[in-house]
């Protein structure tokens, strides 16, 4: 039991399941046909970024503390967009922004500086709820986001306990 929470086995674990949440991503969006909005493309990102850092820990073997809290900021700025989507979720259809066209549109007439705005803040594409096994998409996403939070001080202290990192 010991062993399971070594600091390379836990980048290793959230590596595969950062790579698992990407691959459920392209499904809904290729097999499912739901259109990713804003807010959906930038948790995308943080997901990946957050399991190629963990990757990058897991195959350099070292350093695991610096890992460890690169690892938790792309989680805790990851959180932040999936906490934003939920607060759009849980808006009254009245007071949800507009609807924008969607981002791979945006991207090809729209100045980069708008794209990245409306990445930000939303549309109000994002308030669509899409629930799985009764909890939206940014829901699941945040709880992985959490869940590598988590994994991530785990392994910030078995480096300090095993001095191997």
């Amino acid at each position: 039991m010991e062993r399971l929470f070594y600091p390379r086995t836990l980048f290793t674990t959230m590596a595969i399941a950062a790579a698992g949440l990407l691959a459920a991503a392209f499904f809904l969006e290729h097999r499912m046909e739901l259109v990713p909005c804003p807010l959906c493309m930038m948790q995308r990102i943080w997901v990946g970024a957050a399991g190629l850092l963990a990757l990058a820990a897991a195959i350099h073997g070292g350093g695991y503390r610096i890992w460890a809290g690169l690892v938790t900021t792309a989680a805790l700025i990851g959180s932040g967009f999936s906490l934003r989507q939920l607060w759009l979720q849980s808006l009254p259809a009245d007071q949800v922004p507009a609807c924008g066209p969607d981002l791979y549109y945006m991207l090809e007439v729209f100045p980069l500086g708008d794209v990245l705005y409306a990445m930000t803040v939303g549309t109000g594409d994002c308030a669509e709820v899409h629930p799985i096994l009764g909890l939206s998409i940014p829901a699941w996403v945040l709880a992985a986001f959490v869940a590598f939070i988590i994994a991530s001080m785990l392994a910030f202290r078995g480096a300090g306990a095993t001095r191997s990192g």
